[in-house]
C-alpha cells in the first residue's frame, strides 16, 4: 500500500500581547488565576550559594523602557549544574533551587527583578570548554515575533569571561560588553544591573537558539 504524505502550510506567527502579563504572569496584574504563580524569586530558604539580585530595564528603539515585557531566566546552581535531566555533570543538584524564573517589567518603572543566586561555571556540551558563570535570558513582548535569547555575564568574573567560548565568538569588544552586567551593593547584598536594548546603537547581542 502506498503511503500519502500530507504537507501543511506553516502556521503564521504573531507577536506576544498586547497584554503579555495577563496571559503569562497574571499575578503581577492582580489576577489570581494559576495554582502556582511562577515568579522571579527562585532561591529557597536553604539554597546554597551567594544570594544576588538581578534587575534592569528593557529599552525599545526610541530609548524608552518597555512596560509589558515577559522576562524568563534559566541558570545553573552555585555548583554549576542545571536542574535538568540533560545536564549529566558530576555535580550536586540543589533541591532548594529551581533555576528558572519568570518576571515582568513593572508597569510604572519598566524594571524587572530576579532574586536568585550567583551561578557556578558550567562545562560546555559534550565536555567542551568551560563557560563562565552566566544567566540565560528569554524575552517576549508585543512587537516581537520570535522570543529573543541573550545572556548576562558577571563583571567580577574577568578571567572566566576572557575564556568563555560564547563571548569569544563576538568579535567586537563593544558588542561583547552588552552582555556584561554592572555590580553594586544594596543593604549588603550584591545587585547586578542588566539593561537590555532591543535596537539602536547600544543593541544587546541576541542569539539563535
Amino acid at each position: 500500500m502506498m503511503s500519502t504524505q500530507l504537507y501543511l502550510p506553516e502556521t503564521p506567527s504573531q507577536t506576544a500581547g498586547p497584554y503579555v502579563h495577563i496571559g503569562l504572569i497574571p499575578n503581577q496584574a492582580g489576577f489570581d488565576i494559576f495554582k502556582n504563580n511562577f515568579g522571579g524569586d527562585i532561591a529557597g530558604p536553604h539554597v546554597a550559594g551567594e544570594r544576588i539580585v538581578v534587575e534592569g530595564r528593557i529599552y525599545d528603539a526610541s530609548g524608552q523602557p518597555a512596560k509589558d515585557v515577559l522576562v524568563e531566566t534559566w541558570q545553573a546552581n552555585a555548583a554549576g549544574r542545571y536542574n535538568h535531566p540533560a545536564d549529566r555533570q558530576d555535580k550536586s543538584l540543589d533541591p532548594d533551587f529551581r533555576g528558572w524564573a519568570r518576571a515582568g517589567t513593572d508597569f510604572e518603572t519598566g524594571l524587572y527583578r530576579i532574586l536568585t543566586i550567583k551561578p557556578g561555571p558550567v562545562v560546555g556540551r559534550r565536555g567542551r570548554k568551560t563557560m563562565a558563570p552566566h544567566i540565560n535570558f528569554w524575552i517576549a513582548a508585543r512587537g516581537i515575533n520570535i522570543g529573543l535569547a541573550t545572556r548576562m555575564y558577571f563583571p567580577d568574573e574577568t578571567a572566566a569571561n576572557a575564556e568563555d567560548p560564547v563571548l569569544n565568538i563576538i568579535e567586537q569588544p563593544e558588542r561583547r560588553r552588552t552582555l556584561i552586567a554592572w555590580r553594586s551593593e544594596r543593604a549588603g547584598q550584591a545587585v547586578y544591573t542588566f539593561d537590555i536594548f532591543l535596537q539602536g546603537d547600544r543593541e544587546t547581542v541576541f542569539f539563535d537558539v
